[in-house]
C-alpha cells in the first residue's frame, strides 16, 4: 500500500505561479514512477508530468517550459513537486498525484485525493 498526500493549489491569477506537493509513504519500494495528472470538467484525465525512479522526466506538450517536476527521496517517503508558472485559465483542473508501482509484474497505480487549481482573475 502506498499513501499519497497532496497539498498546494488554490486560486491563482493568470500569469501567476503555484506549487503542488505530494508525499508518498508506505510501501514505496515498488514505486517506479510518480507524476501529476489533471482533469478539467468534461475532459479526460491527462498526464501533466512524470518522473521515474531514475529521474527520467516527461512533460505534456502543453506545459513544457512552464511546469517543472522534481522529487526528494527520504528514507521512508518520496515527495514530488510540481512547480507551475505562467499559469493560464486552461490550466484550471483538479490535479492528481500518481504513484505507479510494480512488484514482480504486478502493476498498480495509486492516486491522491486531488487538489483544485483554478486560474482566474
Amino acid at each position: 500500500q502506498v499513501q499519497l498526500v497532496e497539498s498546494g493549489g488554490g486560486l491563482v491569477q493568470p500569469g501567476g505561479s503555484a506549487r503542488l506537493s505530494c508525499v508518498a509513504s508506505g510501501t514505496i519500494l515498488y514505486v517506479y514512477s510518480m507524476g501529476w495528472y489533471r482533469q478539467a470538467p468534461g475532459n479526460e484525465r491527462e498526464l501533466v508530468a512524470s518522473i521515474t525512479r531514475e529521474d527520467s522526466i516527461k512533460y505534456a506538450d502543453s506545459v513544457k517550459g512552464r511546469f517543472t517536476i522534481s522529487k526528494d527521496n527520504a528514507k521512508n517517503t518520496v515527495t514530488v513537486y510540481l512547480e507551475m508558472s505562467t499559469l493560464q485559465p486552461e490550466d484550471t483542473a483538479v490535479y492528481y498525484c500518481n504513484a505507479a508501482t510494480s512488484n514482480y509484474g504486478d502493476d498498480y497505480d495509486y492516486w491522491g485525493q486531488g487538489t483544485q487549481v483554478t486560474v482566474a482573475s
